[in-house]
Formats: C-alpha cells, structure tokens, sequence
C-alpha cells in the first residue's frame, strides 16, 4: 500500500491548478524549427496535461486556472469539457492578456526543444479572488506545478489554494516543472519552490530540478537521500526524484525507497514524458497501489506519450494503460 489517506465522500478527485497554453508541435520532424512550415495544435500546459491524463484514466477532474477572452481561451476551455474536466475554477480574463504559446523543435528523439511565447499571458492573472475555498474543499487531492509561482498574482493564488487544501485534508501533489524562462534569477525560484513544497505530501521532480531547490542551502552534491530527508521534515509522505532514462527513485517517510525502471518504446520526442508519468503516477496511488505499482504505471504512461505526437492528447485511457503494462516490455532499473 501507500501512506496517503484521501478523504472519502467528496465529489472530485484531483484538481490541477495553474498553467493552460497551447502547444503547437512540428509536423516535419527530424529538422530544425527554420525549416518547419506546419504545427498542430493542442491544449497544453503541465497542470492541464495532467488534468487531463488523469481524466483519462477515469478519474473525477477538476481545474483551477485562467484564460484568454478570445478564441484560444475557447479552444482551451471546450478541450477539458470534452474530456470531462470540471471547468467550474477556471476564470476568463479581462485584461486583455494572451494565451501562451509553446512551439516544439523535433530534430531526433534526443533533441528536442520549445520556443515559449510567455508575454502578457493570461495564466499568470490568476488572482486570489479566483480560488474558492469550496471548491477545493470538494475535492481529495489537488496538484500544483512550478510554472504558476513564477509571477504574481498566480504565485499568491497559489498559496492560498495550498492554505485551503491542508485545511480541509487536501493530498497536495506537487510538480515541480522548473521553467528557467519563467523567472528573474535563481535565488527568487527557490525560495518560492521551497516555501511551496513546505506544504505538499509529494513532490515530483528531476534530480536537477532538487538540485535548484538546495542552492540557497549551500549543497555542493547531488545526494537523493539528503533530499528526502529535508522534506520529511515539513508535511511530505513520498519523494519522487527522477533520474531520466535510469528511472526514477521513490523515498517513503518510513525510510523505505522503491526503484521503478522504464518500457522499451520508440521514442518520438522527449516532452511530456513527465506529466504523463505524474497523471497516472496519482492515478495508481489514490486507487489503492503500492508506491511501487503506481511508479511503474506513471513509467508505462511516459512510454505511451513519447511515443506520441502530441502530449494531451496522447495520454492513454485506462484500458489502453493496462494493456500497455500487460504487453510492454519492462526495463527494471539496475
């Protein structure tokens, strides 16, 4: 089993909040952004990736975040419906900000990059007066991500969210999605990632992306357990640290840690690898498996998606999941 307790009786299970964009990912792939003429179009955003693996996965999802008054911020909003997705937290802005963009570079599987438009974006204007105690009330866990505490007032709204949910015995997840274009310096990302992560019962994240959070503490190595240990220490029960294709490492309060491989799979591009494996990484555990399963379900679903042109919509069905798990083969980390 695992150490987490989610609240019974409540009518949503997982609320993301922060990021909504769009992705346009390059038709022509295997050349350089200059030489790509055609896009496709996706809903995008790590929360909103997550929301909607989730949704996938059968789960009863929510969303908290803002919007552009125009045709993007309607594209965004009618995707998450379709999947099922509560909207009823996602607020259309009247500032006449922007939806950010995120144009993707497939050179090879290996080099893969995005040029983001984040300019006057619309995400960012979540205000505090956007968060509804009552609605995150509503539901068993809620997941947050870096991207939204870059700048205020998103930041602020965020930290009230977090407030509302340990109040109410919200599971807080926290991704943490270091953008580096998204902040002013180094020292400002982490003391806000570190104040944030104070609060969550799981943090997700790289094993560079630890390393951003220590540099304030004067850490001059990588050490997983060092990691683990400083965040047992405030409201964390498990700690995922990433280690890319050498899999990932689970460390549980209690001392015990859980290694989880990778799914042999061809790989179509990098991104997304991520918020698949979070969305059903949660999806194993609020349905009652190991820390153990859930991490090798959240690798299954990463294979799936890098598989894949698109990230939201690549992220599988529960069936498709399932099967995946039963016919793919299994990499056990060394």
């Amino acid at each position: 089993m695992n150490p987490l307790v989610f609240s019974n009786g409540r009518s949503l299970d997982l609320i993301a909040i922060g990021r909504l964009c769009i992705d346009l990912n390059a038709n022509e792939i295997n050349r350089p952004m200059e030489e790509t003429n055609t896009f496709t179009k996706y809903v995008g955003g790590s929360p909103a990736n997550i929301a909607i693996g989730s949704a996938r996965l059968g789960q009863k999802t929510g969303f908290i975040g803002k919007v552009s008054d125009d045709q993007m911020g309607r594209f965004i909003v009618d995707y998450l419906e379709k999947d099922a997705i509560d909207t009823t937290g996602v607020k259309i802005d009247k500032t006449g900000a922007v939806t950010g963009l995120a144009f993707t570079e497939i050179k090879s599987p290996e080099d893969c990059s995005i040029l983001m438009y984040r300019d006057n974006v619309a995400d960012l204007k979540l205000h505090p007066s956007d968060i509804d105690e009552e609605y995150i009330k509503r539901s068993k866990a809620m997941i947050i991500s870096g991207t939204a505490l870059a700048q205020s007032p998103s930041r602020e709204a965020v930290f009230l969210a977090l407030e509302y949910a340990v109040k109410h015995n919200v599971v807080v997840f926290f991704d943490l999605d270091y953008r580096p274009y998204s902040w002013v310096d180094d020292a400002e990302t982490a003391v806000y990632y570190n104040l944030a992560a104070e609060k969550c019962n799981v943090l997700i994240g790289t094993r560079e992306e630890f390393d951003m959070m220590e540099k304030l503490l004067n850490v001059h190595e990588s050490d997983d357990h060092y990691t683990a240990s400083r965040w047992f220490s405030y409201n964390a029960d498990i700690v995922v640290i990433k280690h890319g294709g050498e899999g990932s490492i689970a460390y549980q309060k209690d001392g015990k840690s859980y290694r989880s491989g990778v799914f042999r799979t061809n790989v179509l591009k990098t991104f997304g690898a991520g918020d698949s494996y979070a969305s059903a990484f949660i999806y194993g555990l609020m349905n009652g498996k190991s820390i153990s399963e859930a991490m090798k379900m959240g690798s299954a679903s990463a294979s799936i998606v890098i598989s894949r042109h698109s990230c939201s919509e690549a992220m599988p069905t529960e069936t498709e999941l399932l099967e995946y798990l039963e016919m793919a083969i299994y990499e056990p980390a060394q």
